[in-house]
């Protein structure tokens, strides 16, 4: 990956329809029930739903990433990932497609 494409990647932070505190990191709040993708300074997800409005709690400290199982993150009470959240900020695991790719292009 070049520079260019490291500063172009977007991080995305998690907002869940709940949370649970971890005794054994020293209380740190971390998601729970379904998760969605948040681009930080914006008021809704990736898929657009409201943040308010759906009353999602924002988690700024989780990355997206360690929502998923074999991550080994804070992925312990997650049930469900927003397939649409999913699509847009990268896809890891057993669901996984690969990206689409136009293997015979036209001349």
């Amino acid at each position: 990956m070049t520079r260019y494409e490291r500063s172009r990647t977007k991080q995305y932070a998690v907002a869940a329809s709940g949370q649970w505190t971890d005794e054994e990191e020293g209380r740190r709040r971390l998601p729970a029930g379904e998760v969605h993708a948040w681009e930080q300074g914006l008021n809704q997800t990736v898929c657009g739903l409201s943040l308010s409005r759906s009353r999602l709690t924002r988690f700024p400290h989780v990355t997206w990433q360690d929502t998923f199982p074999e991550s080994g993150g804070a992925a312990d009470r997650v049930q469900r990932q927003c397939p649409r959240c999913a699509s847009v900020a990268g896809r890891r695991g057993s669901d996984a497609r690969p990206r689409w790719q136009r293997t015979d292009p036209r001349p």
